[in-house]
């Protein structure tokens, strides 16, 4: 109840300061523009110059957005703006479904970038640079909140094309975790110990239940920067999260459908079953997914007087983001990797 009335009071505070900065806010997002080199034709890019070669976007490749929300229980109704929750956890996935591949991009919650900002009534009321998690909040805490999301990660990633998207409530995690069987990692940070008995350093521990959400989700709010460590722990667990699904799916064919059928009141997205499915199953494929695989958005932190920041590294992204979801085009044909 005192988090809700914070957050209430924050929209409030934040809706009456927009109606008096709007022209400077429309000014400051002019200047972003013009130093990222965006052209207004983010959503249409399809077709890149860089170094003296031409790029195009490969269509084998699809870019879906994964996010976890931390909103406890089901992500079924509707939210007020302000109440739906932040996305803490994003991901952007590269799956080749020619190639039966995957990779992922993560992006600090913290990363400073352009997302659509509202009132507590939902009405839009422009655009400001703040944290991306705060993207989703500023939604319903489902479609409208994965949409501003959606947008925004296209914006800063210059344009790309995102093809679909997936919004998991953190409270789904015992139930992914648990599905497999526990999920075996080993706790390389110090002072993990301070949330679980069991999490101390330098241990292998196969997490239960609850112990899925805390060992993803904690960070020492005192510590500077602490979201960046977690990210690297998340990556971990998402590691292990895999090779404990590949051997539970190895033996039960049914497996997956029914995880994601049970999952399916705390996720929101905007792809069909068999999409989903789909990717799900590019996971669990002959692909050995591991650290190389997941890489994390370049950036700089830095620190304020109230908040950490992430900026983003436009021209180390860039390469990044031709790699993973372009290819390389030579007299008119595309040039293979």
């Amino acid at each position: 109840m005192a988090l809700a009335s914070v957050l209430t009071a924050f929209f409030l505070y934040r809706t009456g300061q927009l109606y008096l900065e709007k022209r400077a806010l429309a000014e400051d997002v002019l200047q972003w523009h013009q130093e990222q080199d965006f052209d207004g034709e983010e959503s249409k890019i399809d077709r890149i110059e860089y170094q003296g070669k031409l790029f195009r976007r490969n269509t084998y490749v699809k870019a879906i957005l994964c996010m976890g929300i931390d909103r406890p229980g089901s992500l079924e109704e509707t939210m007020v703006a302000g109440s739906g929750g932040q996305a803490d956890a994003i991901f952007l996935v590269a799956q080749d479904i020619a190639r039966d591949k995957v990779k992922i991009l993560m992006i600090p919650r913290d990363t400073m970038t352009e997302i659509t900002l509202t009132d507590l009534s939902g009405n839009v009321l422009g655009r400001d640079i703040q944290h991306l998690a705060l993207g989703y909040a500023y939604g319903d805490g489902r479609d409208k909140s994965c949409r501003y999301m959606k947008e925004a990660v296209s914006n800063l990633l210059g344009g790309l094309a995102i093809d679909g998207y997936m919004a998991i409530s953190m409270s789904a995690l015992p139930i992914m975790n648990d599905g497999v069987g526990g999920v075996t990692v080993t706790v390389e940070e110090q002072g993990m110990e301070r949330v679980d008995p069991e999490f101390i350093y330098g241990k292998t521990v196969t997490l239960k239940g609850t112990q899925a959400e805390a060992y993803i989700r904690y960070r020492d709010t005192g510590q500077a920067q602490s979201a960046l460590g977690r990210a690297e722990r998340q990556k971990s667990y998402i590691e292990g999260l895999l090779q404990a699904a590949k051997i539970k799916s190895g033996t039960d064919d049914s497996f997956v459908s029914g995880l994601l059928k049970e999952m399916e009141p705390y996720m929101v997205t905007d792809m069909t079953k068999d999409r989903y499915m789909d990717m799900a199953l590019a996971f669990l494929g002959g692909q050995e997914l591991g650290m190389t695989d997941m890489l994390t958005l370049p950036g700089k932190a830095v620190e304020t007087p109230i908040y950490d920041e992430y900026h983003p590294d436009k021209p180390q992204i860039q390469p990044i983001i031709l790699d993973m979801f372009y290819r390389e085009e030579t007299d008119g044909m595309y040039k293979g990797k």
